[in-house]
């Protein structure tokens, strides 16, 4: 088939046609397929409560539908999507619709020998939509750059390589690519960088990117955590497939999807993304439970569980933020099981300032890449005691580990910047294809940070 033509109920296709009204409504899901007079359409079927990111959903169902049946283009026709949505805005509803349509047909095939991408191409009809479709795809492509980034292999992406696959990325786009390895993060004094990769055969790196959309604006840093593979180190996972571990770099790929919307986009932002970059494996050259770090603030960690290494790398890479003098810091991660205990697999979870925190759920409930706000319980932050450090990495509770988690990044956050933290942990991944979700990767994360950066930009 070469081209279906999109619609939806509230048409006049079948506003007059009892008979396709009814066969319509009989229909279970949010779209079904009709033919008529010898036209193939898409009804679309809208429910008066739908929101912005049932849009985004409808349209990534139907692309995926109409990829698997080869369908090579789909034409929405004038006049039905903003009249079936009437209730959202006009602009609104084409950029979900799109963005929708294309993370919706989202495919990583790198290592599929027989397979080919193949995606549904979109038109819409109608001049005045143009750019909001167009931004909708911008959009898409930066999450898809995350989802690629998060489902490639670890001995293709590992922390050697992430740098140069970013630096080639943002190529001529007004975002500035720095660069340290392994000597300089000595200079540097990143000792929990060092401390984690010591066991890995790669060596650390630590990127950082610059965009600068308006130097006016306060300096917004955004921290993502890179580990490329996490076995566990000498506190080794368990579990028969630890192959998702390679998308413990959620948090990384989370910024970096972030960083190229923002520069699309030409937003008017001042940002600075800070992604410390290693691999944590087990080896006779590992760090061992007991052992403790010295910070470059003059801060000892006592490392509890080497599993616990996500906030040792953060750790550095909030100092550094300190260093930039950033007014607003946020740091994103897949950083423990316990945030999935509490909230699940659709919603992450969002510690810090109380106020930007609901800031960032506001954001979060308008662009699909939803948190909830979380408390930092005080009371918790002596569980974080050491008896030879100035603090564990991990707590002594059997409880409230993404509270603690955070607790323990908090006390590396410079006293004069807001500060967010992301645990994504349940938001890495999804099993099976659903919405504008495809099976495995999600790329969380980067429509959050980069509207939260516009948003409090304004």
């Amino acid at each position: 088939m070469t081209e279906v033509k999109v619609i939806c109920a509230s048409h006049e296709l079948i506003a007059g046609n009892e008979p396709l009204k009814k066969f319509v409504d009989q229909q279970k899901g949010a779209h079904c397929s009709v033919l008529v007079n010898e036209t193939q359409y898409v009804v679309v079927k809208v429910a008066k409560e739908a929101d912005i990111e049932k849009v985004r959903a409808t349209a990534g169902n139907i692309a995926r539908d109409l990829a698997s049946q080869k369908v090579e283009k789909a034409l929405v026709l004038e006049g039905t999507l903003e009249t079936a949505f009437e209730h959202l805005v006009k602009e609104t509803v084409f950029t979900a619709f799109a963005e929708g349509w294309d993370l919706g047909s989202y495919q990583f095939l790198t290592y599929k020998s027989k397979e080919e991408p193949f995606q549904t191409a979109l038109e819409v009809e109608g001049e005045d939509v143009q750019s909001a479709v167009e931004l909708g795809k911008i959009r898409a492509a930066a999450t898809a750059f995350s989802r690629d980034l998060m489902n490639e292999v670890s001995d293709v992406l590992n922390p050697e390589t992430y740098p140069d696959v970013l630096k080639k990325q943002y190529a001529d786009t007004g975002i500035e690519v720095t660069v340290y390895r392994k000597k300089e993060i000595e200079e540097m004094g990143m000792n929990g960088v060092l401390t984690v990769c010591r066991g890995s055969k790669y060596s650390p790196s630590f990127v950082e990117m610059k965009y600068v959309g308006d130097a006016s604006k306060p300096l917004v840093a955004l921290v993502g955590k890179g580990v490329t593979f996490d076995t566990g180190g000498i506190s080794l996972k368990s579990g028969k497939d630890l192959s998702d571990m390679r998308m413990d770099m959620g948090g990384s790929a989370a910024v970096a999807g972030a960083m190229q919307l923002l520069a699309k986009t030409e937003a008017k932002v001042n940002v600075v993304a800070l992604i410390p970059m290693v691999e944590n494996t087990p080896d006779n050259t590992s760090v061992f439970p007991g052992e403790v770090i010295t910070y470059k603030n003059g801060t000892t960690v006592q490392v509890g569980n080497t599993d616990a290494e996500g906030r040792l790398i953060l750790a550095d890479a909030l100092i550094r933020a300190g260093e930039l003098n950033a007014e607003y810091i946020v740091d994103i991660a897949t950083l423990t099981g316990a945030v999935v205990n509490a909230l699940g697999t659709e919603i992450g979870g969002v510690f810090g300032d109380e106020e930007q925190a609901f800031i960032m759920k506001k954001v979060g409930d308008e662009n699909g890449d939803f948190v909830w706000p979380m408390p930092l319980v005080e009371a918790y932050d002596k569980s974080l005691a050491s008896d030879y450090a100035d603090m564990n990495n991990i707590s002594s509770l059997s409880y409230g580990g993404s509270i603690t988690a955070a607790l323990f990044l908090r006390r590396f956050v410079p006293k004069d910047s807001k500060w967010l933290h992301v645990d994504m942990a349940g938001m890495m991944s999804k099993s099976s294809n659903s919405g504008y979700y495809a099976k495995s990767a999600t790329g969380y994360g980067a429509r959050l940070l980069a509207d939260y950066a516009v948003k409090i930009s304004e």
